[in-house]
């Protein structure tokens, strides 16, 4: 893994390549996540994540088309925003303040909480659209690593369901999906 900037910019391009391989009416199909459809995936990204800089470090990124009149826009123009924020020599020297998680670096607080979100939702989008659901294997252990060390505070905040259970031999992104409540 590299700096923030670096792990944001290879998942973002992964994410954007499925993002722009939805095809015509596949914004509608159901995602893995209970109740969403592709869209969704795409919104929840957009959406949330703006909050959060405001609240926690006064960041406000730009805004670009809404998610139902133009998802692809959506997304790149949130997406390139983050990018541009990650790249600024200031965001070094900023932090985010959180009450559930205190005072982060700020690139450090996008990187962990953001850009693994980005990844895990490159999964929902891909398997939501029939694109290639396949992710990086190194970023799948590092995160399923934590998440596991993590696992009775990540149950409790609501984001994940039951563990779904899978072969002691499942490779490693199979026992990532899983772990967050996805069947793979």
């Amino acid at each position: 893994m590299g700096t923030a900037a670096e792990d944001h910019r290879a998942v973002a391009a992964v994410f954007t390549e499925r993002v722009r391989g939805v095809a015509e009416g596949g914004w509608d199909a159901p995602a893995p996540c209970e109740g969403w459809v592709a869209r969704d995936v795409v919104r929840h990204l957009v959406e949330w994540f703006p909050a959060f800089l405001k609240s926690g470090a006064g960041v406000d990124l730009p805004a670009g088309p809404s998610v139902d009149e133009d998802p692809v826009a959506a997304w790149t123009v949130h997406s390139e925003g983050v990018q541009a924020l990650l790249d600024s020599p200031d965001t070094a020297s900023k932090v985010l303040k959180n009450p559930h998680i205190g005072e982060v670096p700020l690139d450090r607080a996008v990187d962990t909480f953001y850009t693994s979100d980005v990844f895990m939702h490159t999964w929902d989008l891909a398997r939501a659209t029939g694109q290639d659901e396949r992710l990086d294997p190194d970023r799948c252990a590092g995160l399923l690593e934590g998440m596991v060390a993590a696992d009775e505070a990540l149950r409790s905040s609501g984001h994940y369901g039951p563990k779904v259970e899978v072969p002691d031999d499942a490779d490693v992104q199979t026992r990532l999906i899983a772990f967050t409540g996805r069947t793979p």
